[in-house]
């Protein structure tokens, strides 16, 4: 496909000194042309040196903010900079660069302002412990229902977001369950949203901090979250017909 728009690759990432210059090299070998920045969310070891040394723009947070706080930094340089596309690209190995390209084809076949990329559209296999594939399955479930879209991979962070989600997301941005919310919060802004079918690997270093105990909890406040999100909305209509 012909690139002829401006497009930049977010990577968050925290305490990712095993990944990361892997990460980099991956989004290096692209073979069409894009910006890559790296927001080091409040990183105690030493992701931010190797990003230097790789030559990649940083971002530094002072402090840990967490994944809301890193990407809404991320989308506020691209929309600073003037970017039409801004691709979230995690830092821990499990996205791959090759499949950028699927994503930026589903903003031209589907037209949405967000386009995520799921691990189990099309009855994708991808490796997850029970209690967090149950708790996704729920948490797609109950999203479908909400916004009448098709959601099969909400907790997915490998997305891109075209001119209008960049500014939406600019201004706002959950902290605490981004992925998940932002989608309710889109459908209420009058945006749209899609999906298509990604590959993905498995973390290629360090440790993920959520186990099968988190997994549940994760999924039990996310849910609570979304019902916040809705009243919210709902009382902010409410106070505009006023």
């Amino acid at each position: 496909m012909e690139q002829a728009t401006e497009i930049l690759i977010i990577v968050p990432a925290y305490n990712e000194e095993e990944n990361i210059a892997e990460v980099l090299t991956d989004l290096g070998l692209l073979p069409f042309t894009v910006d890559v920045v790296v927001v080091d969310d409040g990183s105690t070891d030493g992701t931010a040196g190797i990003v230097e040394s790789c030559g990649v723009p940083l971002l530094r947070l002072p402090f840990n903010l967490g994944i809301g706080g890193a990407m809404q930094a991320g989308y506020r340089y691209a929309r600073e900079n003037g970017y039409d596309l801004a691709v979230q690209f995690d830092g821990d190995g499990q996205h791959r660069a090759d499949q950028i390209r699927v994503l930026l084809a589903g903003v031209e076949q589907t037209n949405a302002d967000l386009v995520i990329g799921s691990r189990f559209m099309d009855s994708g296999v991808y490796a997850q412990g029970v209690a967090r594939m149950i708790g996704g399955r729920i948490l797609a479930m109950v999203l479908s229902f909400l916004t009448g879209w098709k959601i099969s991979d909400p907790t997915s962070g490998f997305r891109v977001a075209g001119r209008d989600a960049i500014c939406f997301f600019a201004k706002e941005y959950p902290d605490d369950y981004p992925e998940p919310e932002i989608i309710l919060l889109l459908k209420k802004g009058g945006k749209r949203c899609a999906e298509v079918p990604v590959l993905m690997c498995p973390r290629t270093g360090g440790k993920s901090s959520i186990t099968p105990i988190r997994s549940v909890y994760y999924m039990v406040k996310v849910l609570l979250a979304l019902m916040v999100d809705l009243l919210r909305v709902a009382w902010g209509d409410d106070k505009e017909k006023r």
